[in-house]
């Protein structure tokens, strides 16, 4: 299968042309099984003051022109996140969309950001796990700041992830943060991780870039530096299968741990 990972430059305060630029980069995709967005691409995720005000509901613009993205490629279609408003509350909130553009599942970012960040106080956070089977594997959903809580990965393979779509806007200075962790849950899942991280300034706070596809046994099959640009590259879809097959670190691990039976 072909996965592609889109590393989007920020437009701040004007969503249409956001849409634009994404359905530019997503073209440029074409022929990819798997194609994924970064968060908070339509507005850029530093912009707390537009959350609210920007927030769209699951039938406004940006899921549709998402949905006629993944129809028109072919391809399933992580939409990467957007502030999603609803009758509980607002969310930062991605999608998986089937190569005929339909829902496959909706994931709402559980790990808010609070530090030096007003995600946590404005937004909800999402309560479930999604892990989404399809036929290029179980796909297990997570963003940005999830990265660092490795129990999430572990309950995505619990509920049959072979592959980890993380949308993100990962901000310097911590970008020596972003690489190991993103090879690392990766390599202790032994799971295929597709990160695609946001590019360039908002509101004064540069992001990391470096989108990557690792593999998983942590190689960087294709990647990005700090520039636009799409991370693409070919992988076997057995490849999860034979890598815990050949190491079978997973079927190691002791159960009583996970349940707290420490005593």
């Amino acid at each position: 299968m072909e996965i592609s990972a889109i590393q989007m430059q920020v437009i701040e305060d004007n969503v249409d042309s956001a849409i634009e630029s994404a359905v530019k980069l997503i073209r440029q995709c074409r022929g990819s099984d798997l194609i994924v967005l970064p968060e908070l691409w339509n507005i850029g995720f530093m912009s707390f003051e537009k959350y609210l005000s920007a927030a769209e509901s699951e039938s406004e613009k940006t899921l549709a022109a998402m949905k006629e993205m993944a129809k028109e490629t072919g391809a399933y279609l992580h939409t990467g996140s957007f502030p999603l408003k609803t009758a509980s509350g607002c969310y930062n909130a991605s999608f998986l969309l089937s190569p005929t553009g339909e829902v496959l599942g909706e994931y709402r970012k559980i790990h808010l950001f609070g530090f030096n960040s007003q995600e946590s106080d404005i937004l909800s956070p999402g309560e479930r796990i999604c892990v989404i089977e399809t036929p290029l594997g179980g796909m297990g959903l997570a963003t940005c700041f999830d990265l660092r809580f490795p129990e999430l990965f572990r309950q995505m393979v619990d509920l049959g992830a072979e592959m980890f779509l993380v949308c993100s806007a990962w901000p310097y200075p911590r970008l020596e943060h972003w690489m190991l962790l993103t090879r690392t849950r990766a390599i202790e899942n032994q799971c295929i991780l597709v990160a695609a991280n946001s590019t360039g300034v908002n509101r004064g706070v540069a992001f990391v870039g470096h989108s990557m596809i690792i593999d998983p046994w942590g190689t960087v099959l294709a990647g990005c530096g700090d520039d636009e640009a799409i991370a693409r590259t070919r992988i076997d879809a057995g490849v999860v299968k034979d890598a815990r097959n050949r190491f079978p670190g997973l079927a190691s691990r002791k159960n009583w741990l996970q349940r707290g039976d420490l005593t």
